[in-house]
């Protein structure tokens, strides 16, 4: 097929698609650096090795009429708030009001550990509690190709009305898992903000005087509940201790919602938030405020 056989291929298969359904042109081609050849050698292996696999030629052309238009996009809010059934008022959860005492208006959260360590479900699990109270909140994953043992953190912000930056280069609060991601992102908490991070791993933290730091034996907690794959719910516990984001009850019920379709039993998981939620109680005792700025380690 020559050049301009090509060309009208495509043209075609791109005015097709624009009211007439699908449209699939495929063209062979191989990158010279890749195989080590010279374009006119790489041209010629695609014609011996890659067309008799891959033959050329119109597999179907059907040219069919239009059978639905499709109407200019309409962006309104009102319209769109029509469509889709929803009410003009904001959506109301259990009545929690917003955790203002972190931040006016978007509360950012990062969770940061290895893989394996269960700082994407927690995260995923605090977004769930978040929208269950009828706030904005957007989770933002980011791992390594590893299942176990690569760099895993997740970036979670939580408004009062609208989430306009997902990322959380400076967040209000970060639970860390290990002594990378302690390092790496405890600098960056805000001033006056909190640091929890696994005491079990990391035995000792880096001066961090311009946070709250809390330091909660995770793993060990997990280790005495019988599963040490329970520490990330050990840490989820500490976090709404040390930071009153929602009530408890927030937090395990989007925890039922979720394992409950994961298939994931609830007992473990629900003992280990509780115990977290003690240990930090017993380590910084209750609020955001009451150790002050200080290092405390449970």
């Amino acid at each position: 097929m020559g050049i301009e056989e090509r060309q009208n291929a495509i043209g075609k298969g791109g005015s097709a698609r624009l009211d007439r359904g699908l449209a699939f042109v495929e063209v062979l081609a191989e990158c010279p650096m890749h195989l080590h050849l010279t374009p006119v050698e790489a041209e010629r292996w695609v014609k011996e090795r890659m067309v008799p696999v891959f033959p050329l030629g119109v597999k179907k052309d059907v040219t069919a009429e239009p059978w639905f238009v499709l109407p200019p996009p309409v962006y309104d809010p009102a319209q769109v708030a029509a469509v889709v059934g929803a009410g003009g008022e904001m959506a109301r959860g259990r009545g929690a009001p917003f955790p203002g005492h972190l931040d006016p208006g978007d509360v950012a959260i990062k969770f940061a550990g290895a893989g394996g360590d269960g700082a994407q479900t927690i995260a995923l699990l605090t977004t769930t509690a978040a929208i269950q109270e009828g706030f904005d909140a957007t989770c933002i994953p980011s791992y390594g190709p590893e299942s176990r043992g690569g760099t895993s953190y997740a970036d979670v912000h939580i408004a009062a009305t609208e989430v306009l930056s997902p990322a959380a280069p400076d967040p209000h609060v970060l639970v860390a898992f290990n002594g990378q991601s302690l390092q790496k992102f405890g600098p960056g908490v805000r001033p006056g903000g909190v640091i929890l991070y696994d005491s079990s791993v990391v035995r000792e933290g880096p001066p961090l005087p311009h946070a709250r730091v809390i330091g909660v034996p995770c793993t060990q907690i997990a280790l005495d509940l019988g599963d040490a794959r329970a520490k990330n719910m050990v840490a989820l516990g500490a976090l709404q201790e040390a930071t009153r984001l929602f009530p408890a009850e927030s937090f395990l019920d989007a925890m039922s919602r979720v394992f409950k379709r994961e298939g994931v039993p609830l007992v473990l998981n629900q003992g280990a938030f509780a115990r977290g939620a003690h240990a930090c109680r017993e380590a910084a005792g209750p609020g955001p405020g009451a150790a002050g700025r200080q290092g405390v380690h449970a």
